[in-house]
Order: C-alpha cells, then sequence, then structure tokens
C-alpha cells in the first residue's frame, strides 16, 4: 500500500501497517524534520495513544513540559483544573511539529515502512475505475510511478488524492477564525491558558525548549482589519489580559509569527475504490479545540484496523473502509458541531453562561468537564440534558 503524506496522519497509518507485516510506501514533499502550522497540543488521549505505540519515551525525551492544568478564562469566571488521566496517562503535552513528526516518520522507518521524502505526487494511477498507485517526481525531479493495493491520503487540507478522486465535502462550514502565533521564551506557566474576549481568543501553550506558543484568534470578518497592523492587533488582544500581557512584554520572541485563515470544517467523502483519506485530508475543523492532532493518531488507527482486515481478507475492503468512515463521522460529528459554534465567537447565551460558571465554581465538574472537551468523555453524553441539568442541580440552580 502507499501513503500519501507523512505527517501526524501518515506515519502512525503506515507504522501501524507495516508493523502487521504488509508491504508499505510512504511520500511526503517535505523533509523531515521540518515544521508546519499546528496547535502542537497532545491532549491526554493522545498521549496515551502514544504510549500504546511505545513512542512516548521519545517524546518525553524531547523536553516538552507536562501541563498540571487548564485554565480556560472567561473573563469574569475561570474554569481551572487538571486533565482527567487516561489509561495511566495524566498529563497533555504540547510538542513541536520539528519534534514530532520527525519522531513519527522514524518510527514508520523503523517499522520497516519505506520512507521517500522530498517525492512530489503529481497525480493517481486509476484502471477500471479504481486506483491502483501514484505517479509523481523523486528529490531528483526523476518521474516515478509506484502501484498499490490501496493509496492513502494523509496529505492534508488541501489533499492531493482527495483532489484526484473528486472526494466531496459535507457537512462543511466556511472558516470562521484567522489565528496569529509566535514563540517565547519567559512566559510559560505550569499548563495550558485560554482567555476568551469576546471577539479575540488568546492561548498560551508552552513547548519544547522552555518555550511558549501565544495564539491570538479574531473572527475572519475582521480578518482584513487585523492585518493591516498585524504587531498592533495581535498586541491589543493579549492586552486584554493584563497579566498575560506583562508576561508578554517581559518575554522574549524568538521566532518569526505565523498565520492562517484557511481553517474551513468538513468532513470529505473518505474510501472509495482503492484509496482513503485520513487526518486533514478526510476531516478537518477549526483549532478552538485543539484537537488535530489526537483526531489525527485515534484516526489513523481505525483506518489501519480496517486496511488490515481487507488486505487480509477478513472483510471485504469496501465494507472495511466503509466501517471505518461510519465510526469516524459517529465520534466526530459532535466535536465538528461544537466547534463551529464555539469558532464563530458569538455572544455565548445566558444560560450557556450560567452553565460555564456552574462547572467553574466546582473543581471536580471542572476536570470532567475538560475531560469531554478532550475526548475522554463523549461530548454529546456530557452536554445531554440530563447531565446539564445535574451539574445545574448541583450549583443550586
Amino acid at each position: 500500500m502507499i501513503v500519501v503524506g507523512a505527517r501526524v496522519a501518515g506515519s502512525p497509518t503506515a507504522m501501524l501497517l507495516a508493523r502487521q507485516g504488509h508491504r508499505v510506501l510512504v511520500v511526503d514533499r517535505a523533509r523531515f524534520p521540518s515544521d508546519v502550522i499546528s496547535t502542537h497540543l497532545l491532549h491526554v488521549p493522545a498521549v496515551a495513544i502514544l504510549r500504546r505505540w511505545g513512542l512516548l519515551e521519545r517524546v518525553l525525551a524531547s523536553g516538552t513540559p507536562p501541563y498540571e492544568y487548564f485554565r480556560m478564562d472567561f473573563g469574569e469566571f475561570a474554569i481551572h483544573a487538571p486533565a482527567p488521566a487516561v489509561d495511566g496517562v495524566q498529563h497533555p503535552r504540547c510538542v513541536r511539529r520539528t519534534v514530532l513528526d520527525k519522531i513519527l516518520v522514524d518510527a514508520a522507518a523503523e517499522a520497516s515502512a519505506e520512507v521517500r521524502e522530498g517525492f512530489t505526487v503529481d497525480g493517481l494511477v486509476v484502471e477500471d475505475g479504481a486506483v491502483v498507485g501514484i505517479h509523481g517526481r523523486d528529490r531528483t525531479g526523476a518521474q516515478v510511478v509506484e502501484r498499490a493495493r490501496i493509496v492513502v491520503g494523509a496529505d492534508g487540507l488541501r489533499s492531493t488524492v482527495a483532489r484526484e478522486v473528486g472526494a466531496e465535502p459535507y457537512g462543511a462550514t466556511p472558516s470562521l477564525t484567522a489565528t496569529y502565533y509566535a514563540y517565547y521564551r519567559g512566559v510559560a506557566a505550569g499548563g495550558g491558558e485560554i482567555y476568551s474576549r469576546g471577539d479575540r481568543a488568546v492561548v498560551v501553550f508552552p513547548t519544547n525548549d522552555e518555550l511558549a506558543c501565544v495564539f491570538v484568534s479574531c473572527p475572519t470578518k475582521d480578518f482584513a482589519e487585523f492585518r493591516t497592523d498585524v504587531e498592533g492587533q495581535y498586541a491589543a488582544a493579549i492586552d486584554r489580559v493584563p497579566e498575560l500581557a506583562a508576561r508578554v512584554r517581559a518575554g522574549e520572541r524568538v521566532e518569526r509569527m505565523r498565520a492562517t485563515a484557511d481553517l474551513p470544517n468538513f468532513f470529505r467523502t473518505s474510501h472509495g475504490p482503492g484509496w482513503a483519506l485520513v487526518g486533514d485530508a478526510g476531516y478537518h475543523k477549526d483549532p478552538c479545540l485543539a484537537a488535530g492532532i489526537m483526531d489525527a493518531f485515534m484516526c489513523a488507527e481505525t483506518l489501519a484496523v480496517a486496511i488490515h482486515s481487507g488486505l487480509s481478507g477478513e472483510r471485504d475492503m469496501d465494507e472495511s473502509l466503509a466501517g471505518y468512515v461510519a465510526h469516524r463521522d459517529a465520534w466526530f460529528t459532535p466535536y465538528l458541531d461544537l466547534t463551529t459554534r464555539l469558532a464563530a465567537m458569538e455572544p455565548p447565551r445566558p444560560e450557556q453562561v450560567a452553565l460555564l460558571a456552574a462547572i467553574a465554581a466546582d473543581p471536580a465538574e471542572s476536570t470532567r468537564y475538560i475531560g469531554a472537551l478532550q475526548g475522554s468523555t463523549p461530548i454529546g453524553e456530557y452536554l445531554s440534558p440530563g447531565n446539564i441539568g445535574r451539574i445545574m442541580a448541583r450549583a443550586g440552580q
């Protein structure tokens, strides 16, 4: 099989299938280590997955700090609590993509997958309506054709594989926010910090090398204005949080500003004859939940099981891939819906404010809420009328 794209969805898919004895080729136009725009965050379930894959010690050795808490600050009150443990793993981590992606690429190669960096896929080889391979250029520019029983597109939001097979989006909402971020020394605290200030959100995620990634997000309607004075707008948003602003002014920015407004929300049709999509190629959303890496890991595991079943003859391949997509959509649809509500940055309704304030007033409930956002408790279950009624009753409302 061939995997197009070697980052947080592609390399794990390749690694897991190679470990089961399948012959796997992974190609990526990038060379590793290399950077990519990202929130970097590994929620606790993602950290637990890395341990299950035998890769957690490598990530910890990179010096990424443990998060003792998340602080979700709404101005008048804040939810401040540790994340709940998953499979004995307690702390979220925020890992630079120059570190994480290299670990994953190396793990795929160690599992006997063939990894070709600097490889550009120009298109797919199709015979009798089924994808049977890829054609492209290697790092020398030479034209190459490779064939396989299945091609997996793990090549991101603007996936070549998705384009070539005509994969259609559904459940789609256009970009709702734009995000700017930079790395600072001397700003990190003991956990992740999220400050909601109406039409601006400010986020601080400590990461490798004693740095913190400081994000500012604004609605897309403000993007043009933001771009006219990026430094001024960025600083003005941070100034809405005076204590944080003092830390940022006392800190040192160590890298250039990065930005993106290309943050659509959608599922794509993600399987067909001889092909499948995983990661951002098949499911993409605004980064307000900072769950993209975790979601990619989860989908990679599910897809690897489905492909193994098809390649081994345990199940019909089309049936197995359809099961992967059905499972993905059932699990992530509530998170996609929540993401689009949060990313809209609309003023919360009074009942929403009352619920969040009730959660903030109860330390145990605050941890449960963070567990719902990180996926260790299904978000639909947590936000069910019965559970909301329980929370409000405990708060005496």
